[in-house]
């Protein structure tokens, strides 16, 4: 026999040994399907808990949820379901659980009136193609902030968390002022450069809490949260200053932007709206603009 032949007759052999390397990587995971944060991944290399109290790892704001819904758990390299005594149940593939239940490659699990998990086991390359299909559903290509969908659907969510457990939330929407003269002056690409050194700045002096998206055209908005009026001013007031001190590059030549901003926080949880926020927020952007602009107003 050639060297050649050995070579491959090593490599067939081989193959085996792949396929059970293969399978050693793979990851249990839980991918949304339907419902709020589609395609979104979440690895169950841990005791995960599902339900709409503060302690889930998986929380879902959803009136059909209990505050602790179900859990998952690895058990001799398997992974169970298990329903904590919720009210209206878990179902796997349209079926009650009654306990506990050893899930398989494929099972779709419903939990509430409108959330569907599938259950998958997937490798690195799978795992990471996935979570970049939710990054790409779920971010602004232009500025990589969260993109106007996603941030409605989290604002529903923290909504539902206010009335439910009367914490405070707070909303900033801030704009560009002037960016039509930016445009006009520099042309479109460099104000695309400004947009994205606008959200990059933005994102760099949030907090972590702090939910980043683009509203639309030069206007980004900027969910708080859990935090109180005072609070969100000293934010905004101190992004405000950030921005209007940094100098972007706009394709080759440096320029300087300021940016007006409006802040409305919930004043009644059993009030509380999406819509309500939006238009707090919008009409103290627009009083922040007649009042001069590069200021913040309430």
């Amino acid at each position: 026999m050639s060297d050649e032949q050995t070579d491959e007759t090593v490599i067939i052999s081989d193959i085996p040994a792949a396929r059970a390397l293969a399978a050693d990587r793979r990851r249990a995971c839980l991918i949304v399907v339907a419902g709020r944060g589609v395609g979104e991944v979440f690895v169950v290399d841990r005791p995960l808990m599902v339900g709409r109290g503060l302690d889930a790892d998986l929380r879902i704001e959803d009136a059909g949820i209990s505050r602790r819904h179900a859990r998952f758990v690895q058990e001799n390299g398997q992974v169970v379901v298990e329903d904590l005594g919720s009210t209206n149940g878990t179902f796997v593939n349209g079926s009650r659980v009654d306990g506990r239940l050893v899930l398989a490659d494929g099972d779709k699990l419903q939990f509430g009136t409108s959330t569907i998990l599938r259950f998958q086991f997937q490798d690195p390359a799978d795992e990471a193609f996935q979570r970049q299909m939710f990054e790409l559903a779920s971010r602004d290509v232009l500025t990589g902030a969260l993109n106007r969908r996603y941030f409605l659907e989290r604002l529903d969510a923290e909504i539902a968390h206010v009335k439910r457990y009367n914490s405070p939330l707070t909303l900033l929407l801030f704009d560009i002022d002037h960016f039509k003269q930016v445009n006009d002056r520099l042309g479109h690409p460099a104000g695309d450069r400004i947009l994205r050194g606008v959200s990059d700045l933005a994102a760099a002096s949030l907090r972590s809490d702090d939910v980043l998206a683009r509203y639309g055209g030069e206007e980004f908005a900027v969910l708080m949260p859990s935090t109180d009026l005072p609070t969100a001013i000293e934010v905004a007031e101190r992004l405000r200053q950030r921005i209007e001190a940094a100098t972007f590059d706009a394709c080759g030549t440096a320029a300087g932007v300021t940016v007006s901003i409006g802040v409305a926080t919930l004043a009644l949880a059993s009030e509380a709206s999406g819509h309500a926020l939006l238009t707090a927020a919008d009409e103290a952007l627009y009083r922040a603009k007649r009042r001069g602009r590069n200021r913040v107003e309430v």
